[in-house]
């Protein structure tokens, strides 16, 4: 069976994303319009996770590795969003994640700006996938503090402990 690791040229089966708490509303300017995400996860390992997330316009069963950096191995599927709400509802570790996710364009590259509810309300992370790990972006004036390798910002840890940066005193 070949690795994500062997596949690297072609993209498949990784994602390789940076992780930034977000300082201030400046990524507001535009008026991004918002969409609210559910998810849930049926698995969540240092090592591994796999989560059920309902969109507005369908769902996703997503399987993830353990980081190596901002790399890990990533493969993603739809499925019926019947199907999603019965996983979250009878399958999934509880609380469920609730967010809202603006997408903003800056200097090149699309953010993903996640503005967290229910036990994370308050928590607003931006992420930015890359086609490398060492591929260069402008970093917009409303980015905090990196957190891509503080596992305590991943999905698959917030809804155990919610809130990582009132931990650390932000």
């Amino acid at each position: 069976m070949e690795s994500w690791q062997g596949r690297e040229d072609a993209g498949l089966g990784r994602e390789i994303e940076r992780k930034f708490l977000v300082r201030n509303d400046g990524w507001r300017a535009g008026n991004p319009t918002g969409e609210r995400l559910r998810q849930g996860y049926l698995v969540a390992e240092p090592d591994r996770s796999v989560r059920v997330r309902l969109l507005p316009d369908g769902a996703r069963l997503t399987v993830k590795g353990a980081s190596r950096g901002a790399t890990r191995s990533e493969f993603e599927y739809p499925i019926p969003s019947q199907d999603a709400r019965q996983m979250l509802d009878a399958l999934c570790l509880e609380p469920l994640l609730e967010k809202t996710r603006y997408r903003v364009d800056h200097e090149g590259h699309t953010w993903e700006v996640d503005c967290f509810h229910g036990a994370n309300e308050g928590l607003v992370v931006a992420e930015i996938e890359l086609a490398a790990e060492d591929e260069a972006f402008e970093r917009p004036a409303w980015l905090g503090e990196e957190v891509t390798d503080d596992a305590r910002y991943l999905n698959a840890n917030l809804f155990r402990h919610p809130r990582p940066d009132r931990a650390r005193g932000s």
